[in-house]
């Protein structure tokens, strides 16, 4: 009997480990323009998204957005958007990446209150269509599907 592992393998995925935080939040590793980040994975965030305090930090060109963000306990936040960017987990990588853009500062107050560590941004439902992802709860990992080229 294969393993998940050998079988997403074969399908090509790529597996990339998640760390399980202080929130029981599942934390991931991401380059975005080649600059690495700590992302919380959000199963329930539509688009993938950074603080604006990080916007020079990661490259980013945004302008104005008419998108309202909501979550965490806040609702009504002004956005602004990035276009065009890069995204690379361990070895998938995406290219024209739509980033949301808003101020994070309710989020990693949240983290922090409970001992874990403030993270740059989100890593959203859009990255999650995108690569076909399969998290593996019980092994704190997330396969991703590679794109033929």
């Amino acid at each position: 009997m294969s393993t998940l592992k050998k079988f997403l393998k074969d399908k090509d995925y790529v597996r990339i480990p998640l760390e399980l935080t202080a929130t029981d939040h599942f934390e991931i590793y991401a380059e975005i323009n080649s600059v690495p980040g700590r992302f919380i994975l959000d199963t329930g965030a539509s688009n993938t998204c950074i603080g604006m305090d990080k916007i020079e930090h990661f490259k980013l060109i945004s302008e104005e957005s008419v998108i309202k963000a909501a979550g965490a306990g806040a609702t009504n936040m002004e956005t602004l958007v990035s276009k065009s960017n890069t995204i690379n987990l361990n070895s998938w990588e995406f290219h024209n990446l739509e980033i949301v853009l808003f101020d994070l500062k309710h989020v990693n107050e949240a983290l922090t209150a409970h001992n874990a560590e403030p993270v740059d941004g989100i890593i959203g439902a859009d990255i999650l269509k995108k690569s076909k992802a399969i998290i593996d709860y019980g092994k704190k990992c997330i396969y991703l599907k590679k794109k033929k080229r």
